[in-house]
């Protein structure tokens, strides 16, 4: 698990955790069209179980991986007497790292208390009802968050393990 299939040095995992990225953000637009214009909400909500559900896994593959490898320096310089990337390098993807955890973080927390709620508060099968207009404020905060994750993610791969 020490090379991953995209053709650079970075891990399996994190390969993976970058297909997740690129493709939860168009899933996660099709899921409000789905609600938004089609007013299908048992498909929303199932759509949202299904990413939820991707990124958990993901992300705890991703977290298992670097703790296998102690961190991602340690990812991209494989071999210490032969670094891949020089220490400005290295700071500059440091620096692109924490801005990417900020939403990171923020992420799964803001998703599970939009989902918790909804589930907690929206009938089964969903209908528009009182917690309708929170449900969206929470929504849009979510999904705007997620797609901040998976861009910030998506920049430090590339400046990190493709750029050069």
């Amino acid at each position: 698990m020490s090379h991953g299939f995209l053709g650079n040095d970075a891990s399996l995992m994190l390969d993976v955790v970058v297909c997740a990225l690129v493709l939860l953000v168009p899933l996660l637009a099709y899921s409000v069209i789905v609600v938004k214009f089609q007013r299908n909400h048992e498909l929303h909500k199932r759509l949202q179980m299904l990413l939820a559900g991707i990124l958990l896994v993901a992300v705890t593959a991703f977290e298992i991986d670097m703790r296998l490898h102690g961190g991602w320096r340690n990812i991209v310089n494989k071999d210490p007497a032969h670094p891949r990337r020089s220490q400005a390098e290295l700071e500059n993807s440091a620096l692109l790292l924490k801005t990417h955890l900020v939403f990171a973080i923020s992420t799964p927390f803001l998703w599970a208390a939009t989902i918790a709620l909804a589930l907690r508060r929206f009938p089964d099968p969903p209908v528009p009802g009182p917690h309708s207009d929170l449900h969206k404020a929470l929504g849009w905060a979510s999904a705007a968050d997620l797609a901040l994750t998976s861009f910030t993610g998506l920049w430090f791969y590339y400046a990190t393990f493709v750029g050069g």
